[in-house]
């Protein structure tokens, strides 16, 4: 038990009245009645004195500690008193005591008794701290002194801190917040191992030894992670973006164990609230995006040839690439994939089968992109009405659930709707889609590019951002190049101008933010815009503001000057591929000067 468990606001009298020891005994102990900590005040008091006849508790040093184990005790408690004049409490050492501790415990509490009285006078043997007490004016100013006290205690003995980190796509989000809590947990001193489940697979693994010897494991996730290992732990589960916003406050709670046990049946919700479709779409988007950049790419490079695939000059290898990676090869799977991920994301295994076929059938009937969205969800959440509706099988018959009723219902139902209701009018919408971004020109193409650019900005790889990505990928599907370049583009200004600001204007950033400026350059260049969120985190108003303007510059450019972006993304990697890659290097540096002077004019300097 924490000292600050026990010593409470309504248990602290800054300034006692008593002028002799009896008169403190009562004045302590009536306070703890007045607050409900005792239930009979008088038979308390008769055993604190019954305790002191035994020996003094006044200690020496000017600090006393007396106690009474008693059925009147109600809640364990300290009653925590300042004297400035001095009692006379018959000290050890014959002085005056200015510091009280009238520690309260009930029969039930003899070892935190003992644990208490220990860890107290431990804290008190430092002269430093006693005189910090006796400073201090206010009983917030006390509860400081014995939360950073304890804070130090527990940071000293602590055993090791595991987090693990993962965010839907598997990429910015989950190492920013690794590297976040890892830096802090150095600064801190703090004994920090993190594992990352990113696009690429589980890294820096927690062992079962790890997690048995570890005295809290803080979970940074927006998406589901096994929790079945941590049972019998302490765990804190957080949105993934607090462990890039807050990692100090979540290492000083792990550190003072300040959270419940993980039991295993608790309901852990690990998307963020407010934003769970926007959990099961990314869920389907970064499953989906390996397709997309591998099949986008290759059908890029297959276009440099500038011949038509229906030409018989058409040259052999670039005809291999267009299938591998087009309407045959990686670009046939995406829509599939999509639906098949939101759909599992939403009900589990069960779902991904109708997603698929639902997503199979809006990409043979021209629903596209559209339909694979509608396709995924619909399957997911037929899925789970599935669950609701078997739920009165006997125990007996549960393993035909997910081996026979989920997937015939599932894909039956999932199909039907597809057939007869979804895919003829998504098809249209999507027909119509087409026209309309192939029609794009002049003023209407600009603004279409500047909104898009805003929106990669504006949250900084949140759902708007996300929106917009998703927007440029069905574009890409309808063979409208000009929006993606738009979008990549506004994705690239945000870190690329954080990263110019702090090399520009140094003075208005911390070293810390300097240094992680020179990393933003990489991640800017990769086109990964969440490299600003800790910056727009910081200071949100100048940042995002900054940003968002530069970002839709750079996509307003980007259709001003035509230009078409076929690979979905890769950042500078990709803008060979580009039509105009002169142009399109010039808009992006000039959305990101844009950013990096409206920073360096509008942020304070330190």
């Amino acid at each position: 038990m924490n000292i600050t468990d026990l010593i409470k606001a309504d248990t602290i009298i800054m300034d006692l009245q008593a002028t002799s020891k009896r008169a403190v005994i009562d004045e302590l102990a009536n306070q703890l009645g007045a607050v409900d900590r005792v239930i009979d005040v008088e038979q308390f008091i008769a055993a604190l004195l019954e305790r002191e006849e035994q020996v003094t508790t006044g200690i020496g040093d000017g600090m006393a500690f007396p106690h009474a184990k008693s059925e009147a005790v109600k809640q364990p408690a300290i009653c925590f008193g300042k004297s400035e004049r001095g009692v006379d409490f018959q000290s050890l050492d014959g002085k005056p005591v200015h510091l009280f501790f009238l520690i309260a415990v009930n029969e039930q509490g003899e070892m935190d008794y003992l644990d208490t009285l220990s860890t107290l006078t431990t804290f008190l043997l430092d002269e430093q701290f006693r005189t910090q007490l006796m400073n201090a004016k206010t009983k917030e100013e006390v509860l400081t002194l014995f939360r950073a006290k304890e804070y130090e205690a527990k940071k000293a003995s602590a055993k090791k801190i595991l987090a693990v980190t993962s965010c839907p796509t598997g990429i910015a989000h989950t190492y920013m917040a690794a590297d976040a809590l890892k830096k802090k947990a150095e600064e801190l001193g703090i004994d920090f191992k993190v594992e990352t489940n990113g696009s690429t697979g589980v890294k820096n693994a927690l062992t079962a030894a790890e997690i048995a010897d570890a005295a809290t494991i803080i979970i940074a996730a927006d998406k589901h992670i096994d929790m079945n290992r941590f049972r019998g732990k302490r765990v804190i589960v957080v949105p993934v973006a607090e462990g890039i916003r807050h990692p100090e406050e979540l290492l000083n709670r792990a550190v003072l164990e300040e959270v419940p046990i993980y039991q295993g049946h608790e309901e852990i919700k690990f998307a963020t609230k407010g934003f769970f479709i926007y959990k099961h779409l990314m869920n389907g988007v970064s499953n989906m995006l390996p397709f997309v950049v591998g099949g986008g790419v290759l059908l890029a490079l297959s276009f440099m040839f500038g011949v038509n695939p229906d030409d018989p000059n058409y040259h052999p290898f670039a005809k291999a690439l267009n299938d591998i990676g087009g309407s045959t090869g990686a670009f046939f799977l995406l829509v599939p994939v999509l639906a098949g991920f939101i759909a599992s994301s939403i009900a589990d295994r069960p779902g991904f089968a109708p997603g698929m076929v639902g997503g199979l059938l809006a990409a043979n009937e021209g629903a596209g992109f559209l339909g694979g969205l509608v396709a995924g969800f619909l399957a997911g959440y037929i899925v789970l009405l599935l669950k609701k509706c078997f739920v009165f099988l006997p125990f007996s018959l549960q393993g035909i659930k997910p081996t026979l009723l989920y997937p015939v219902f599932g894909v039956l139902i999932t199909g039907l709707f597809m057939i007869f209701i979804v895919n003829e009018p998504v098809t249209a919408i999507n027909e119509a889609l087409t026209v309309w971004l192939k029609g794009l020109s002049g003023t209407n193409a600009i603004m279409l590019g500047m909104i898009l650019g805003a929106m990669m900005a504006i949250d900084l790889g949140g759902p708007l951002n996300k929106a917009a990505f998703t927007f440029g990928l069905a574009a890409i599907e309808a063979h409208s190049f000009g929006p993606q370049a738009a979008i990549m583009a506004g994705g690239m200004v945000p870190p690329l101008g954080i990263a110019m600001a702090t090399t520009l204007f140094k003075n208005k950033f911390t070293e810390t933010e300097r240094k992680s400026g020179m990393t933003n350059y990489l991640l800017g260049a990769s086109f990964i815009t969440e490299g600003a969120i800790p910056y727009g985190a910081a200071d949100p108003i100048r940042v995002i503001g900054s940003c968002t303007i530069g970002a839709a510059i750079a996509g307003a450019l980007t259709m001003l000057f035509e230009i078409t972006l076929p690979a979905p993304h890769g950042g500078v990697f990709v803008i060979p591929l580009v039509n105009h890659p002169l142009l399109y290097l010039i808009s992006i540096l000039i959305g990101s000067f844009i950013t990096a002077l409206l920073l360096g004019i509008w942020k304070k300097q330190l």
